[in-house]
Order: structure tokens, then sequence, then C-alpha cells
């Protein structure tokens, strides 16, 4: 079988423009939408909203893409994009593309340690305690009300009565109590009279904060149940990340030269 000339050049010349077509998703008005396009938005469908790629997202990303072309390409032949509202806009655009993409560069080159995870899980296990303490407290303004409360109590008033009085909204409406939950987890003069308690003890004596004078009473102890830390760590992960990118953001401040 031969070819004849004019027919050759038009089987090479098709051959040479597969690899190109290949490479468009589509052709809008004469302009190509390429393929990694496509890809690129199916990938981010994928990561944000969880979707698999299938042929009927890969449909929809194609229409999506062709609608944005043609109304793309009207902007333009508007001159919209000569707008300085439109040219700001499309610049903080680009601020925020370009910086998430040197976040991720600065995670990738500088990943955790599990080292650092692990001393970071111990310090949080220190500072949380073996214990764990069920209080109710009642939160007023001045000591002389604090006290007076005390004597209330001693006499044999309820607790859950005279809590309707606390400053603190979310437990004076349930009789002042506060749950469960370690020392760490209030500020240091109430989670040192708290821990001095015995189960059923009153402190005898207001407990001053800068939010006011505090009557507390112990209910319970119980063993703390501290969480693994494989529980944890993606927690603890992304809060060593975000300290990393802090300290990143300011040696980079250090560095520029503000007028």
């Amino acid at each position: 079988m031969t070819f004849k000339p004019s027919r050759l050049l038009v089987v090479l010349f098709a051959a040479a423009t597969l690899p190109v077509m290949a490479q468009n998703l589509a052709v809008v008005n004469g302009k190509a939408i390429p393929s990694s396009r496509a890809d690129m938005m199916v990938k981010q469908l994928s990561a944000q909203g969880g979707q698999p790629d299938t042929p009927e997202l890969r449909s929809m990303v194609k229409d999506e893409l062709i609608n944005r072309e043609v109304l793309i390409q009207e902007a333009d032949k508007l001159g919209l994009g000569n707008n300085a509202d439109v040219k700001a806009q499309a610049d903080i655009a680009r601020q925020s593309i370009l910086i998430r993409a040197l976040v991720a560069d600065f995670v990738k080159k500088n990943p955790i340690k599990d080292a650092d995870i692990q001393a970071e899980y111990d310090k949080f296990k220190a500072t949380a305690g073996d214990k764990e303490y069920h209080a109710r407290h009642i939160l007023v303004e001045n000591e002389a009300d604090a006290k007076a409360i005390i004597t209330k109590l001693k006499a044999g008033g309820k607790f859950e009565d005279l809590a309707k009085q606390s400053k603190d909204p979310g437990s004076a409406a349930n009789g002042g109590d506060l749950g469960w939950a370690t020392p760490a987890s209030f500020v240091k003069p109430f989670s040192d009279a708290l821990v001095a308690l015995k189960p059923g003890q009153l402190t005898d004596t207001p407990v001053k904060t800068q939010f006011g004078y505090h009557v507390i009473k112990l209910e319970e102890v119980r063993a703390a149940k501290i969480p693994t830390l494989a529980e944890v760590k993606p927690q603890i992960t992304e809060a060593l990340q975000q300290k990393k990118l802090q300290a990143y953001q300011q040696e980079l401040r250090a560095k520029a030269k503000i007028q």
C-alpha cells in the first residue's frame, strides 16, 4: 500500500496535532482550555468535598470550565479587567494563592518531628495532672457578698439555690455546677483552692481571681482520663506547625524594611 504525497501530509499533520489536542479540554472561540486545569479542579473538589474522580465529575468540571471561559472572554471584551476594583480584588486573590503555596512549601520543608510531638504530649500530661475534679462555684462581685454566702452555706443553705445569684450565667442556671475538669482548666488561684479541698468540702474564705470572688465546693475526685498520644497527635501536630509558621512570619517581618 502506498500514500500519495498529499495524503501522506494529511496523516503526518494529524499525528503531529494529536498530543496538542490531548492537552486541551476544549477550545472556545479559538482559545484552548488546558486539560491540566480540569485536573486541578478535580483535585480540589476531591480534597475539599471528598468527591471521587469519576467520568460524571469530569463532565461536570468540563462544562463549568467552558462556562467560565465564555464568561471571562465576555468580561475581557468589555474591558472589565482594567477596572480598579477588579484589579485590586485580583491582586488580593493572587496574594492569597501565593501565601497558601508558601505555607505549604514551608510545612513540607519543615515537618514536625515525632520527638517534638512526644515532648509536647508529655508537657500536656504533666500540666493536666492525673486527677479530675467535679466542682461547683458561686461567683460574686465583692468579698463581703462571698463571705455572706459562705455563712449561709455553713448554716445549712443549699448551694444550688444560692448559686442563682452567681455572676457566671453558665453555671448559675445549673446550681453552680462546673462539671468534671482538670485543675489546669482553671486560673491558678481557683485551681490552688480547688485541689486543697476534700470531697464535700467548701472553701472557708472567698477565692479572689480576675473575675471576682468565688465560693467553691468540691463534689468528687477521680483519676483523669488523659487521651492517648494517637488521639491528640493531629491537634498537637497542627499546633506545633502553627507555632513554627508564626515564628517564620515574625522572622521575615523582622528582616523586612517597613516604612
